[in-house]
């Protein structure tokens, strides 16, 4: 674009030669008198003046203009990104995935739950990271003109997640092409409710039918035949007090695993160390395992990092765990919980794994792949005897799934058998007290 400035600055002297040339023009031609061409240099001169104060007028007010458009601009320009910045900030608050698509089926924008679930990047293409079918005919009825769509979707993995996809038209205007929301809403957390409702009353019915019908034959006994019978009596009480500590030991496992169950999908975040909640079970078990003539060794490698956790549900893995181990092992034997860190491989990050040994009966192997179902028990007699609900193992694999672990069991039938549960690591966590002077201790 022109100049005006450098244009005035070349037209000002060519308009002060013909100021000045004009009179001379004149008075040679003897169109005026000498007077009369003074007269007009002057009426010239003046009106040139007069033309350059209008200009450098005219330029100062189109300085002015410019400045002020320039800041306008300047300010639209950072209104504009913060209203960007808003958006993007309140989309990534929502706890949905949310992805923007646009009429080529590419990702416009995706929100911060959108970039973990679906590893989802604008400029990507939505085939790249959806591949559900439903989905993407989903997207293709909104771009086409549908208002909206609503689709089932299961994210398989370790532990299911379970979302209802929404698909949504976003309307920019006739002038603008078609584009679609997709919101992920989870709805794990219903899903499970709804079938641990289910689950819940059948498990009940099935485990308090036998210990409901034994209560039931020793009141009519006690009312009846047993009346007056005072040795009868006291052990029939002794039995439905045993029967009663049993039901209420179910229904606090069922609650437990309910709750676990529940929460299972979201993984938990807190920094958690292993060698106190360690230290914690073998204090609490401890008189347990002395009255079964078992010892508990405690063998902590030195320097373990924290692990991603909730620390009460860990704690209640190894209580599980170690009870079991006590349980189940023969005595004057021992039970060993060992603790090593495991570096990362590959896919795999890094984790701390944790050794739970006894030196029972063992197990087959053809039990060893049902230990963690409801109410599976070996031998049902001796676990009710033990005072078992069945549910342990239930309890320590869904907890374990939580943490995003792994549970391992390895039994040889009369070596005893050892349980190992894998807890990722802390990215660059270590525990909160120095262990490298830790011995290995026995309790």
């Amino acid at each position: 674009m022109p100049n005006p400035r450098a244009q005035s600055g070349r037209t000002h002297p060519l308009a002060v030669i013909a100021a000045m040339a004009l009179p001379l023009v004149l008075w040679h031609a003897e169109a005026v008198t000498p007077s009369g061409a003074f007269v007009v240099m002057v009426v010239a001169a003046g009106g040139l003046l007069a033309s350059a104060r209008r200009a450098r007028s005219a330029e100062a007010r189109a300085a002015v203009l410019a400045l002020e458009f320039e800041r306008r601009d300047a300010a639209l320009a950072r209104a504009s990104e913060e209203a960007l910045r808003t958006v993007s900030a309140t989309l990534d608050a929502i706890p949905d995935a949310i992805l923007e698509i646009d009429g080529a089926r590419n990702i416009v924008r995706a929100n911060a739950a959108g970039r973990a679930l679906l590893s989802a990047s604008p400029g990507a293409t939505l085939l790249s990271i959806v591949r559900d079918p439903d989905i993407l005919a989903g997207v293709d009825d909104v771009l086409a003109g549908r208002e909206t769509a609503e689709i089932p979707f299961t994210l398989p993995g370790s532990v299911e997640r379970h979302f209802v996809v929404h698909v949504l038209r976003l309307d920019l205007g006739a002038a603008a092409r078609s584009r679609a929301i997709v919101l992920y809403r989870d709805v794990t957390a219903l899903r499970n409710a709804d079938r641990l409702r289910a689950d819940f009353v059948a498990n009940v019915s099935h485990e308090m039918r036998t210990p409901l019908a034994s209560l039931s034959g020793f009141i009519e006994t006690l009312r009846g035949p047993a009346r007056d019978d005072e040795p009868a009596r006291l052990r029939f009480l002794e039995i439905m007090e045993g029967e009663a500590r049993r039901m209420t030991r179910l229904v606090s496992d069922l609650l437990s695993l309910s709750r676990i169950e529940a929460s299972e999908h979201a993984a938990p975040t807190d920094a958690v160390d292993i060698g106190p909640l360690v230290a914690r079970v073998a204090d609490a078990l401890g008189p347990v395992a002395q009255a079964r003539r078992i010892s508990i060794a405690v063998d902590m490698a030195p320097g373990l990092p924290a692990v991603a956790g909730d620390g009460d549900q860990l704690q209640q893995v190894l209580q599980n765990l170690v009870d079991n181990a006590i349980k189940y092992g023969r005595a004057d034997g021992e039970v060993r919980i060992s603790a090593r860190s495991l570096p990362a491989d590959g896919a795999v990050p890094a984790r701390v794994s944790i050794a739970i040994s006894d030196s029972g009966e063992g197990i087959a192997r053809e039990h060893l792949h049902r230990l963690t179902e409801r109410f599976y028990r070996v031998d049902p007699g001796r676990s009710r005897r033990m005072g078992g609900t069945g549910l342990g193992l239930a309890i320590v694999k869904h907890i374990v799934n939580r943490h995003r672990g792994t549970l391992s069991i390895e039994s040889v039938p009369g070596q005893g058998s050892v349980f190992t549960v894998r807890i990722p690591a802390m990215a660059g966590a270590v525990t909160a007290r120095d262990q490298r002077d830790q011995p290995s201790s026995t309790a």
